[in-house]
């Protein structure tokens, strides 16, 4: 598959980083001369300078030619551009934009993007993305990470380990003896920043990172047995009134009216313009890092603190401070990747990334075949795979046991006939199953072809 990726930032780089790695053609543009050096040395991908949205270099860069044209500059009228000259000189196929700014996004211009005014077939917004993650946080008190799968009916929850949960120093094929009604699958551990594969003989130790598939309705159950009892917060503190900080006030305003919501923001224009847009929740204009302005915001008896302004160390150290106040969880916004090893040691107890929950919506729309939906875990080394099983994949009716599946690639639920099934070794998948693979990035080819999705992208 030949693909464009305009824009070489870090979302950017991380999919040229990844399609590259599975053999595709990848052609990397962008107009800043130190990011197209770092990707031509580091990738194993062509690189051409410019902007995007030039016709010249589409054309130099092979657009004629191209399958796919993802377009993440910090632009979104580059990016908008760009998909609009590849559909109308060069007729690429598919075109995926990443579009921030809300304006472009409101259901009633929704018709902008048709295929007749501006054809872009995949539009991805990371602040509504990065909103719906933290709301999902918020249902899940002590996750630190949650995604559906199978409109809800399955989930992959993360957890941190504290010292006294009651499954610390378990080795893993106990658990089902212990807790038979537990109905998940371990599917990924992280111990000091490496990435373990669970095996019978593993066991979990205080501070790991505990990835599993659950039963959407076993989620409570299984937050218990994993030593995380809390309860939903009541007062929530937001750090940032912008995009993500007011799209979080005013959700939570219209599904949580119970909830008592504080918003802290620095810029006075945007506080008064945040107060008057908001009905319930309270304002304040100030500095996060101020004690002054965290004890106005009654951050030592919150439950939850949200920082989400545009400052990753703004965010960071005001998670900090509101957990030394006596917050009880902190939610930090972190786009640098070097910040990632600060966040556990400094008592965050979770780091969304902007970054990595774009590049999952990307590749849901570039694995092959019956693709539902894909989740990257650690950056990219691994993914959560949501696939239809098809009739000729080489699994269907053997059991899991015998099925020879690649190292560290384990299926954590089936959904058959509207029924979650969280598979044993005598477990077989069935044609026209609803499939929730866990796969290390390494082995992703591998299980296109077991699972026989490799019928084309999109």
């Amino acid at each position: 598959m030949k693909v464009i990726v305009c824009g070489a930032g870090q979302v950017g780089y991380d999919i040229a980083r990844q399609l590259s790695g599975e053999e595709n053609d990848v052609t990397v543009i962008d107009h800043d001369t130190e990011r197209i050096r770092k990707v031509s040395e580091s990738l194993d991908v062509q690189t051409f300078q410019g902007f995007a949205s030039y016709p010249d270099i589409l054309d130099r860069a092979g657009a004629e030619n191209a399958d796919m044209l993802i377009a993440v500059t910090l632009s979104d009228e580059i990016n908008m551009v760009s998909c609009q000259v590849a559909h109308t000189l060069f007729n690429v196929p598919t075109k995926m934009a990443r579009v921030r700014h809300n304006a472009y996004l409101e259901p009633s211009w929704r018709h902008l993007f048709s295929r007749d005014h501006m054809p872009i077939d995949v539009i991805i917004s990371p602040e509504n993305e990065v909103v719906a993650a933290i709301d999902r946080l918020l249902e899940a008190p002590g996750a630190i990470d949650v995604i559906g799968f199978a409109e809800g009916r399955v989930s992959l929850v993360g957890m941190r380990l504290n010292q006294d949960c009651p499954i610390v120093n378990t080795p893993l094929r106990q658990l089902t003896e212990l807790f038979p009604d537990l109905n998940i699958t371990i599917v990924y551990i992280i111990r000091d920043e490496q990435a373990i594969f669970p095996r019978d003989m593993d066991q979990l130790l205080p501070r790991d990172e505990v990835y599993f598939v659950v039963d959407s309705h076993h989620i409570s159950r299984a937050r218990s047995i994993f030593g995380h009892e809390e309860q939903p917060a009541e007062r929530v503190v937001i750090v940032g009134g912008g995009s993500i900080g007011f799209q979080l006030a005013q959700g939570l305003e219209k599904r949580e009216p119970s909830i008592n919501v504080k918003l802290i923001e620095s810029n006075k224009e945007r506080a008064e313009f945040v107060a008057d847009q908001l009905d319930r929740t309270i304002v304040i204009g100030g500095d996060a890092l101020d004690s002054e302005i965290l004890e106005e915001a009654s951050v030592p008896t919150a439950e939850t603190i949200i920082a989400v302004s545009d400052d990753d160390e703004v965010n960071i150290l005001a998670s900090v401070l509101a957990k030394r106040y006596g917050c009880l969880r902190a939610v930090a916004l972190i786009n640098e990747t070097t910040y990632a090893p600060l966040i556990s040691p400094l008592g965050i107890d979770t780091a969304i990334s902007p970054r990595d929950i774009t590049v999952s919506r990307i590749l849901e729309h570039i694995r092959r075949g019956r693709i539902h939906s894909v989740h990257t875990l650690q950056g990219g080394n691994a993914e959560v795979i949501e696939a239809d099983a098809m009739e000729s994949a080489p699994v269907i009716g053997v059991p899991l046991k015998e099925a020879r599946l690649p190292k560290g690639v384990l299926v954590g639920a089936l959904v058959r006939n509207g029924e979650v099934i969280i598979p044993r070794g005598e477990t077989a998948i069935e044609k026209g199953d609803r499939v929730i693979i866990f796969s290390p990035h390494n082995a992703i080819k591998k299980v296109e072809k077991l699972f026989s999705v490799a019928f084309g992208y999109f």
